[in-house]
């Protein structure tokens, strides 16, 4: 008589060029060609999504908005219709520190290398960002249609649609029946169910002076958590460092912020939220942050002190 012969889950990993970043895709399946075949349905997905939002491919919904700006509306699938109309929102709520029509910007204005020794002056540097206000976005629910209002307007998602296709492939997943797993897109990452060994998933928040090392580690089962920072790409002027993120109202690089890292039910939301925090500064930030009660943030200024929302103890 045969006896069942009880199979342990186990973690698969699994990485992949993506939206050109890397994402890393982890499953916890009882074999690896279940794991392959679940994961090859989730990054098809990611590559179905970078089709519609991508700004490298003139064929793109994205690209069509951007070419009729100032001319015309363009009809868009509903589900890009969404996110734009999410975005917005989001840009609302902050004020426009977060806005998806940076992609107006001037490239001259900032190219964060070593040719960058000094800074534009205040007036050409708000002139170069004229054309980014999110108001200008003309949305038509009935006719789901998007309209740029002026012309050299251009919209792109790099704020938001990392997240975005992390909590799609997680979708994807769950429907398959993974039951637990996490997708990292390139730090933006969302975590469901506990690790193989049943812990939950324990993620470590980068320290801002070094990558590769974290300050702080946080139990994020079932949450998603994304991190903004000057530590990879800025340019250090008469002394003082420099973010690349730029201010979209002055035109000019963030100052006093190390990192901020955003804990949010959805890869989106944290995505999006980390980097408006960087440009509204620690005070005004955290105000934001404490009023809506399921995100929490912790952010390291320039002299390393460490903030964070009422509802998160670092440890």
């Amino acid at each position: 008589m045969q006896t069942a012969i009880d199979v342990e889950p186990v973690e698969y990993k699994q990485v992949e060029r993506l939206m050109g970043n890397t994402f890393e895709f982890t499953v916890v399946c009882d074999n690896k060609d279940q794991a392959n075949e679940k994961i090859a349905l989730a990054i098809a997905e990611v590559r179905r999504i970078e089709k519609l939002f991508t700004t490298f491919d003139d064929n793109s919904q994205t690209n069509q908005i951007n070419r009729m700006a100032g001319v015309g509306a363009v009809k868009v699938d509903r589900e890009v219709f969404d996110l734009i109309k999410r975005s917005l929102k989001i840009s609302a709520v902050t004020d426009g520190a977060f806005d998806i029509t940076y992609g107006s910007i001037d490239k001259r204005l900032w190219n964060f290398d070593a040719t960058l020794t000094r800074l534009p002056d205040a007036e050409m540097a708000r002139s170069m960002v004229r054309l980014i206000n999110y108001r200008h976005v003309i949305l038509n629910e009935q006719e789901c249609t998007v309209m740029l209002k002026q012309k050299g307007m251009r919209i792109g998602f790099g704020g938001i649609g990392k997240g975005y296709a992390a909590d799609r492939a997680k979708a994807v997943l769950t429907q398959e029946g993974v039951q637990s797993g996490i997708v990292n897109a390139s730090g933006d990452l969302i975590t469901w169910g506990r690790q193989a060994n049943q812990q939950p998933w324990t993620i470590g928040i980068a320290h801002p002076d070094n990558a590769r090392a974290a300050f702080s580690w946080l139990n994020i089962s079932d949450l998603a958590i994304a991190t903004s920072g000057n530590y990879e790409k800025y340019v250090v002027i008469d002394g003082k460092k420099y973010s690349h993120t730029i201010n979209p109202k002055t035109g000019l690089p963030v100052t006093g912020i190390k990192s901020v890292t955003i804990i949010s039910p959805y890869a989106e939301i944290a995505d999006a939220m980390a980097t408006p925090v960087m440009v509204m500064g620690v005070k005004a930030g955290l105000h934001l942050m404490n009023q809506i009660h399921y995100l929490g943030c912790v952010i390291v200024d320039d002299n390393n002190n460490i903030y964070s929302t009422k509802n998160i103890h670092v440890k």
